[in-house]
Parts: structure tokens; C-alpha cells; sequence
């Protein structure tokens, strides 16, 4: 029975037991709103106000969301946000177990608690939000972390056209970037010229041209507020040549620029700013090694690693001390900074990561309307049934998620070939028991303007470079030499991991079929989302063509064990359940 009919249900049973039917739901709409006043309530604090999402990855619409269990840190990352997972995160945070917070931040019992609480996001509740907290702080700025123009279907076929028209909309601000770059340098110069004029500044002060070594974009932004000169500054991700192709921005270059940030700081600093503030997509612990190292930034408001995490973690250095944020994914949440400044200088501070649960927020009517007009040309394509799945879908873990799984499988059965890797996006939304897979949810995974699909003969030791290759990125001890993502997923290849091990020991025991690997054989290997040139000029199909007919295919998705490598060193863990 559908939620429409239950409801008729019950106010016919109530109106046949004399009940009032218009006051009981007068009651059942006030005590939702009660919930929810007391849920948001967050008195105005201070004269500086931001509010702060990040990687929305184009959701437009509320989504169910996993957070991981698998969030591994080693040496000074070991038992610190944020790699707790779970039980562990909770207690780091003071959250009870069983609340709409614990579903919020955590993986536990999430089934459950998703039917019980209802989706997250969506921008039209997203919106209702901000306009809630901007009425009680005059003049708060509105930040966008990046990684809003990429993740959906939608966002896909009109170049990011629906998020940048939805963030106008939204009232966004100021703006830093990394999916962004993937439309391409001249799709975002166009968006940035045109659509973001005198409305958005758009900033990163890490983003330089190849040839000269010219910012391409403005470093920073000083805003007035009440009577406050406050300092944005924008730092896009640093690797995006790298972790995405190349050749979609080959007139810039990127890089985490310690020294020209501590440069930028004191620029603004010497301007008059009284509150300096850094718009990150570094991923949290670049951000955490970056506040211990350069002086003078208030507070890091980050993203890119989807990191939810309840509270700011301090960070001294030699200037004093800087708050360390980063605010999930997906829409989930808001992240809302006040600041007291009093005689030129912050003298307090508050931080409070709300989430965004749709069934607590009412949509807002003109955002409403904004969206159902941009999906309108798409919702036939983005509703096509394409299978049903018995257990939970998710993405998101340093290893595998299910939703990882099925492409896996996908890849394997299709290209016929005995191994498959397929890349650690942290984006992609969650799928419950018993929902339809529709052509929208393969898209909310695959999204993206490289999905070529692959097929390549690789000798056993070229597996293990690139496997290699990926651990070193996540579990490098210097987050500096992180890129943020998560583990590349294997299908059909097992393999043992030890995160703690130096560069290129941490990979062994390398089987297909209970067989040992051979470094001088010969392997076929199923893939998507290469970052060569030389793929794009290939033109494999893409990963959403071939997924559609595999799903199609098989019609209903058993809920089956991640293929996961046996992972060591990692006893007592908090960042692993």
C-alpha cells in the first residue's frame, strides 16, 4: 500500500469513528512543525554569519545517503576526525544513538532509520533552510564548496545549466570548484563570465595558466558585514589534473600553494580583514595539515572528501588557531558559522552542522517550481524502470559499496572479462530494499563526461602498479600526497592490503579464482572512466548504456558480499566497523 492510500485510509477509518478528521491533521501538521522548530532552532549569534554546502553533486531532488563504515586513518590521522565511523563518531561527538543526528552521521542502522526519517536534501528544502537562517542573520553570505555542477543526469545533458540556474536561485554567493572543471575550461569561463557576473564571485587562488603563471580566477573576495570586513578566499581541488583528465583544462594548472595562500592571508589581512575564512575543496586532512601551517585563517569551511563531521576540529599554529569544517555531501546539510567580532578581532565563535532532513522542511514553492521546470524536458528518461534490488545500494567506503559491486558485475558479465576495476567516487546516492533502480539512480553513479567503458589486456604487474598506485593516494601519511578518493573497486581480483606499509608494499597476495597472480601473464580487465585522451579518441560506449542493459537483463539485483580485499594492520580502528 502506498503512502497516499494509507493515508486516505486512515482519515476515512477516522472520520468513520466521528473523529475530526481536519483537526486531527491540523494537529499531525502542527506537531511536524513543532519537531521541526525545535530541530532548526539556532538562536542568531555574533555579526559574521556564513552558511556553508558542498558537494551537492546535483541532487536536486531529496535522496536516501549511506555514510560509510570503512574511513580508515593511520599515524597522527589514527582515532581523529575524520576517520570515525559509527559507534566511534558518535561517542567522539556526544550524539546519541537511535536520533535523527546518529542516522545523519552514521551508517548505523540505516535502513531502519531511513524509513523512519525520510530522505535528505533536495534544494527546494535545502532553500527553505537557508532563507530561515538568512531572516535571522542579517547580511549571512551563502558558500558553495564545489562539486555542484556534476553527479546527475540532468546536470550532465544541459552542462551544468540546471545547478548553476538552481544556485542563483538558492541566492549563492561565492563559489570555489572541482567536477566543475570536467565540462571543460571553456564551459566554466562561460558560466563564470556570464551567469555568475556581479552575482557569484567564483574563486580559487591555486588555479594558474600553464604559460605565464596568471590566476585564472580571483584569489579572494572582501565582503562588509555588519560592519565587519570579512575575507573569503578559494582553494579548488589541487589535483584535478590528475585524479580527472587532463586535457579538459591543459591551459591551467592546480596544486595546494601553501606559500601563495599564506601570501593571500596576509593581503587580505593587510586590507582591514577582521575575519578571514577559507573556502576549501582540499578534503579534510589537507585542510587539518594546511591550518597547522599557515597562519591567520579563522576557520576552513571544506569539502571534496564528504566528510560530515558535527563539529570543527582546532587546529593550532603559529598565528593561533584555526577552525577545521567540512560538511558532508549530497545536499545533506548545512553548515552555519557565526562570529563574534568585537574591537577588530573574533572573539567568539560558533559552528553548528545542521542536517537536511526533507520531512522537517517544507519545500520551498518558487525552488519547487525552478526544478519540476529544469527536469521537465527529462523526467520520461530519467524514470525508464530498469531493475529491482533486494538489498541496500549505496557507494561510499575506502573499499567497495554495493552500488560499486553491481557495476562491477556489470563490467565482468558484459565485456566477458575476469577482472574489473572500476573508480572510488565518493558520490552516488543510496538505494533501500524493495525501490526500483530507474535510469535517474544509474546516473547518480556513472555521471559524467568521460564514461567510456574499456577493455584492456594488463600483465599481473601492471595490476599491481595500479592498485599500488591508488593506496598511495589514500593511505599516503602525508595528506599533502592524498587525493581524497577511495580505493579503486575490484571485481573478481582478491588481494590483501596493509595500509600502514611504505610505497609499493602495500598490495599482495593477488589471486583470481583462488590462483596466485603471475607478474608476466597477460589479464582482461573491464573498466570505465579513463583519463587518457587516448580513450576519448577511442569512444568505448558508455557506462550508463552498458549498465542499462545488463539491469535490464537480470531484472532483479540480489543482495550479494563485496568482493573486499583483506585488509591489515587496522585492529581496534575506529575508522573501520
Amino acid at each position: 500500500m502506498n503512502k497516499s492510500l494509507r493515508y486516505a485510509v486512515i482519515l476515512l477509518v477516522l472520520a468513520g469513528a466521528g473523529f475530526g478528521v481536519y483537526k486531527w491533521v491540523a494537529q499531525r501538521k502542527a506537531s511536524a512543525q513543532a519537531a521541526a522548530n525545535d530541530f532548526y532552532d539556532l538562536p542568531k549569534f555574533g555579526n559574521v554569519h556564513l552558511l556553508h554546502f558542498t558537494d551537492c553533486h546535483a541532487q536536486l531532488h531529496p535522496i536516501y545517503f549511506r555514510e560509510p563504515n570503512v574511513n580508515l586513518g593511520f599515524g597522527g590521522q589514527l582515532g581523529k576526525a575524520p576517520h570515525l565511523v559509527g559507534e566511534h563518531l558518535l561517542k567522539a561527538f556526544g550524539i546519541a544513538p537511535g536520533t535523527r543526528d546518529a542516522h545523519a552521521f552514521t551508517y548505523l542502522d540505516f535502513e531502519a532509520a531511513a524509513k523512519t526519517y525520510g530522505k535528505v536534501g533536495g534544494f527546494a528544502h535545502l532553500a527553505t533552510l537557508v532563507k530561515r537562517l538568512k531572516a535571522s542573520r542579517p547580511g549571512a553570505l551563502l558558500l558553495d564548496g564545489g562539486d555542484t555542477w556534476q553527479g546527475s543526469g540532468t546536470s550532465l545533458w544541459t552542462d551544468g545549466q540546471d545547478m548553476v540556474d538552481a544556485c542563483l536561485a538558492m541566492g549563492v554567493d561565492i563559489m570555489t570548484a572541482h567536477w566543475e572543471m570536467t565540462l571543460g575550461e571553456k564551459r566554466v569561463q562561460e558560466i563564470v563570465e556570464k551567469d555568475f557576473n556581479n552575482k557569484v564571485s567564483f574563486l580559487a587562488q591555486n588555479i594558474k595558466t600553464t604559460d605565464f603563471g596568471d590566476p585564472v580566477f580571483e584569489a579572494y573576495t572582501l565582503r562588509e558585514m555588519n560592519g565587519v570586513s570579512v575575507a573569503v578566499i578559494g582553494q579548488a581541488f589541487p589535483y584535478t589534473p590528475i585524479a580527472n583528465p587532463r586535457y579538459m583544462v591543459e591551459n591551467w594548472t592546480f596544486g595546494i600553494e601553501e606559500e601563495n595562500m599564506q601570501k593571500v592571508v596576509d593581503e587580505v589581512r593587510g586590507k582591514g580583514a577582521k575575519v578571514v575564512v577559507l573556502l576549501s575543496h582540499n578534503g579534510m586532512d589537507v585542510d587539518l595539515k594546511m591550518a597547522s601551517r599557515v597562519q591567520g585563517i579563522d576557520a576552513i569551511l571544506g569539502g571534496h572528501t564528504h566528510d560530515g563531521i558535527p563539529a570543527p576540529i582546532r587546529v593550532t599554529n603559529k598565528g593561533g588557531v584555526t577552525l577545521v569544517t567540512n560538511a558532508g555531501s549530497n545536499g545533506k546539510f548545512l553548515g552555519v558559522l557565526d562570529f563574534d567580532v568585537k574591537g577588530g578581532k573574533v572573539s567568539d565563535v560558533r559552528y553548528k552542522l545542521l542536517p537536511v532532513f526533507s520531512d522537517l522542511l517544507p519545500a520551498d514553492p518558487e525552488m519547487a517550481s525552478l526544478i519540476k521546470k529544469l527536469r521537465s524536458p527529462f523526467e520520461t528518461k530519467l524514470a525508464q524502470p530498469l531493475a529491482v534490488t533486494e538489498g541496500l545500494l549505496y557507494r561510499r567506503g575506502n573499499f567497495n559499496g554495493s552500488f560499486d559491486q553491481l557495476i562491477l558485475d556489470g563490467l565482468m558479465a558484459v565485456k566477458d572479462a575476469p577482472i574489473a576495476f572500476s573508480p572510488g567516487f565518493r558520490w552516488g546516492t543510496s538505494l533501500l530494499p524493495g525501490q526500483t533502480i530507474t535510469f535517474e539512480h544509474l546516473m547518480d553513479q556513472t555521471a559524467i563526461t568521460y564514461p567510456y567503458t574499456t577493455t584492456t589486456m594488463m600483465k599481473g604487474d601492471m595490476l599491481k602498479t595500479i592498485l599500488e598506485d591508488v593506496a598511495d593516494n589514500l593511505f599516503n601519511p602525508d595528506p599533502y600526497y592524498q587525493q581524497g578518493g577511495d580505493m579503486v573497486r575490484v571485481g573478481g581480483l582478491q588481494y590483501a592490503i596493509d595500509p600502514t606499509a611504505g610505497a609499493g608494499k602495500r598490495i599482495s597476495d593477488m589471486r583470481l579464482g583462488g590462483k596466485l597472480i603471475d607478474a608476466d601473464s597477460t589479464y582482461k580487465v573491464a573498466g570505465w572512466a579513463p583519463v587518457s585522451e587516448e580513450a576519448k579518441q577511442a569512444g568505448g560506449e558508455p557506462i550508463w548504456d552498458l549498465m542499462s542493459r545488463y539491469l535490464k537483463d537480470i531484472k532483479t539485483v540480489r543482495a550479494s558480499p563485496l568482493n573486499m580485499p583483506t585488509i591489515k594492520g587496522t585492529s581496534n580502528n575506529p575508522g573501520l566497523a
